[in-house]
């Protein structure tokens, strides 16, 4: 053996391979605003390339479904009418440049302040 992994067409299915170089463009505690949609959130957490289910992936439309080889960000986010958590890939997001802090309950058990546009991680949740 050599050590390389030689592909045997066994390799389980559903797990988008990793692009050779994948960069996250947005950084934990970093607040977004969805390209499309009239939503924002502070970022949370970071997936290297899409980690969720298939069913959730098949159900955004074919014509704005994206890539699945691309960083994926979870959101504390807020709309006009409520708090959530989302899901959302790179392509679809872009910095918010408003400097308004996100209005979600669960900000306080993750973050300890807002400055500067970002959030800073509590220290028990840096690693």
């Amino acid at each position: 053996m050599n050590g390389r992994h030689t592909p045997t067409g066994s390799e389980p299915r559903g797990i988008p391979e990793a692009p050779p170089v994948s960069h996250a463009g947005f950084a934990i505690g970093d607040v977004v605003r969805h390209r499309m949609f009239d939503f924002r959130g502070v970022i949370f957490d970071v997936d290297p390339v899409f980690a969720n289910t298939d069913e959730w992936y098949e159900a955004i439309p074919e014509e704005i479904r994206p890539a699945k080889n691309q960083p994926f960000y979870h959101l504390l986010a807020e709309n006009g009418e409520t708090s959530y958590v989302a899901y959302v890939s790179q392509q679809n997001l872009v910095p918010d440049d408003s400097d308004e802090p996100v209005d979600h309950p669960a900000i306080g058990g993750i973050f300890d302040r807002f400055a500067d546009g970002r959030y800073r991680l509590r220290r028990e949740h840096r690693h």
